[in-house]
């Protein structure tokens, strides 16, 4: 208990954080669009924190960044709520839940010694249809999520266009070139400065966090030192040049976990067999949460390492970039939006957010739905319990999988 005439008013906020960023971690399933879809609807709607526009704002801030966007996105709302210390435990709380688990199955295999098979770990029975059901609630928050930020972002016909012209470009760079699904962005934010969109109703408003320039440098020096120099200083099959090789993946990936999981077979290749990559490639969508905590399962089953402690440094590697690359960059961000047509800028940017969220909703969520009609009813009856019956998502989540894994067993009996 708190001695009388404690202030809880310092404590309430980190609290509020974890438990918030704890549900989330536990919940969210369906990659990191869908966890975009989650926060808004905690977070905006549920607990006020802010707005469409300053929502919409961190998520262009984060999407033009390598890295998790989803986890950036959450360490800056923590950050906001709680300071520096909110924002490591919104990080801690969404990605316990997962790391935990991927860290849990590395060791298993680990200590079975035997490879897993490739593939999905979804299997048969009612496990298959409750990862159909939290596939459909996961398209369900996202319709809502981009019906609610169009709404409240798309107010004029110069931001309409910016958003749909955003949703063909990111289906095209998604089809073609999704490493570069930032650029939609860098587009939008630019014709929203030449097109002086401004008077839309999006102020300017206040900096995403407060940062001085001395942390910034501070924060992009290290990231630098790191990249650069621990491979070269890192002895081989140590600690140190494992937590190098993931520091590599976190710093140089654009496009989410989804990227970032080919990307780390061609780094770590010799260190883990084939068929043990594809089996925590499989688990890694099975979870809640990051995708980038397939390192804790890559460190626990790495050949030269390997176990818990593995799993701890590979973990750290790979997220270590974003808190760096985050407050290198929001000061420098800040400076930029007080200059001329700033405003606008914003404008594009969040115009453009919208677009990419909905190219994410028609593909792959909507082309994957199409052959599933219960999939359909199930996604849209998501979407009303979230809009119109005003459930939280973390019970929508646990309905739709308990509904699916009850129609898969019913519809397909042992």
């Amino acid at each position: 208990m708190l001695a009388a005439g404690a202030d809880v008013t310092s404590v309430a906020p980190w609290l509020d954080v974890l438990a918030r960023f704890l549900r989330l971690g536990c919940t969210s399933f369906g990659g990191p669009v869908a966890h975009l879809g989650y926060f808004r609807r905690e977070f905006v709607e549920r607990a006020r924190w802010l707005d469409d526009a300053a929502f919409a704002e961190i998520v262009a801030l984060c999407s033009v960044l390598p890295g998790p966007t989803s986890s950036q996105v959450g360490i800056v709302l923590g950050a906001r709520r709680a300071g520096p210390w909110g924002g490591l435990l919104a990080w801690l709380g969404f990605t316990a839940p997962s790391a935990l688990l991927m860290t849990a199955f590395g060791l298993a295999l680990r200590a079975a010694s035997e490879a897993a098979p490739a593939g999905s770990l979804a299997g048969h029975g009612a496990l298959a249809g409750a990862l159909e059901g939290l596939g459909a609630a996961a398209a369900g928050v996202v319709l809502v999520a981009v019906v609610q930020l169009a709404r409240n972002l798309l107010v004029s016909r110069a931001a309409q266009a910016i958003g749909a012209t955003g949703l063909l470009l990111a289906l095209l760079a998604g089809r073609y070139a999704p490493a570069y699904q930032w650029a939609v962005l860098a587009a939008g934010g630019a014709a929203g400065a030449v097109w002086r969109i401004a008077g839309s109703g999006l102020p300017l408003g206040a900096s995403p966090l407060a940062l001085s320039r001395r942390t910034a440098v501070t924060a992009g020096s290290a990231f630098v030192v790191l990249l650069v120099g621990l491979p070269i200083v890192a002895p081989p099959d140590s600690y140190v040049a494992l937590f190098a090789t993931f520091f590599r993946a976190g710093s140089l990936v654009f496009g989410g976990g989804h990227v970032v999981l080919p990307f780390l077979q061609g780094l770590i290749g010799s260190r883990i067999s084939t068929a043990t990559f594809f089996a925590g490639y499989g688990a890694a969508q099975a979870v809640p949460g990051p995708l980038f905590t397939f390192a804790a399962f890559a460190g626990a089953v790495d050949r030269q390492t390997g176990g818990p402690a593995a799993a701890v440094v590979a973990l750290a590697g790979i997220f270590a970039p974003s808190f760096l690359l985050l407050a290198a960059v929001v000061p420098l961000w800040s400076a930029l939006r007080t200059l001329p047509r700033a405003a606008s800028a914003l404008a594009g940017l969040n115009a453009a957010v919208v677009g990419l969220l909905a190219a994410v909703l028609a593909d792959p969520i909507a082309t994957t739905l199409a052959h599933r009609p219960v999939g359909i009813a199930v996604a849209l009856v998501a979407a009303a319990l979230l809009q119109f019956a005003r459930v939280p998502a973390w019970a929508v989540v646990l309905l739709c999988a308990a509904f699916g894994a009850a129609a898969h067993t019913l519809l397909h009996p042992a």
